[in-house]
C-alpha cells in the first residue's frame, strides 16, 4: 500500500467514525502517518475534555483504522 492509499484508507476510517463525534459535539483530525504504522490524530470541541476520549481513541478510533489500514499499529491524540 502507498503513502497515499494508507491516508486514504484512514480518512475513510475517520468518515466512517466522524459522525458518532460529532453527534456528541467533537470531531477528528488526521494530523499525520509516520513510518506507515503511527497515525497522529487531533480530536476536537467536546472530544477535548472528555473523560473517556482515550477509551474512544482507543476502542474506536484505532480499531476502525485496523479495519482499513491493518499494517496501522498506534492510533495517538496529539492535544492542541
Amino acid at each position: 500500500m502507498t503513502a497515499e492509499e494508507l491516508k486514504l484508507n484512514v480518512e475513510k476510517a475517520l468518515d466512517e467514525i466522524r459522525p458518532f463525534l460529532q453527534s456528541d459535539g467533537g470531531d477528528i483530525s488526521l494530523l499525520s502517518i509516520e513510518n506507515g504504522n503511527l497515525v497522529k490524530v487531533q480530536l476536537q470541541g467536546a472530544c477535548v475534555g472528555c473523560s473517556v476520549n482515550q477509551m474512544t481513541l482507543k476502542s474506536g478510533v484505532e480499531m476502525t483504522i485496523k479495519k482499513y489500514a491493518p499494517q496501522v499499529e498506534q492510533v495517538v491524540n496529539i492535544e492542541a
